[in-house]
């Protein structure tokens, strides 16, 4: 009798959880410290109800006038977002760690860095969503610029 109630807490269980969605990313933005420049990139993440994972990868051009560096970033990031989507819009509160180089004329490195951030995906239609975003980079070692704030707005499809 008692495997009979776990086999049935089991499949109880397994009828409520809500199926793992994934999306993918393509922006493009500004990275706004020490001057304003181009940053593009990717997303690639998964979620289940409230908790979601990603892994971003975004670049940042160099600006050797206003002697920003450009910043590359490998990002993987730990979402927690509402399970729908309010009135079309699914706001998110994200954080998460990875490498980052920068480079500034012959001068390059490389280290660790941290994220944290927020945003809103916005439903246009079926699975496709606009994406707006802001994240705080703090990078460690030596950087030439830190923190790194950045915002953005890409195109979002949810699959």
């Amino acid at each position: 009798m008692l495997v009979f109630r776990g086999v049935m807490a089991v499949f109880l269980f397994a009828a409520c959880v809500a199926p793992a969605a994934a999306d993918i990313t393509g922006f493009i933005g500004s990275a706004t410290s020490p001057t304003s420049r181009l940053v593009r990139g990717v997303a690639v993440g998964a979620g289940l109800l409230v908790l979601g994972f990603e892994f971003e990868y975004a670049d940042a051009v160099e600006d050797e006038d206003s002697d920003a560096p450009s910043l590359r970033t490998g990002m993987g990031n730990v979402l927690l977002q509402t399970p729908l989507a309010i009135k079309g819009f699914q706001p998110y509160f994200t954080t998460g760690g990875g490498v980052y180089h920068e480079r500034l004329g012959d001068d390059s490195w490389t280290d660790v860095g941290m994220n944290v951030g927020g945003g809103v995906k916005i439903t246009l239609a079926g699975p496709l969503r606009a994406r707006v975003d802001y994240r705080v980079f703090t990078l460690r070692g030596s950087p030439r610029v830190s923190p790194v704030h950045r915002v953005y707005a890409g195109v979002n499809l949810n699959f």
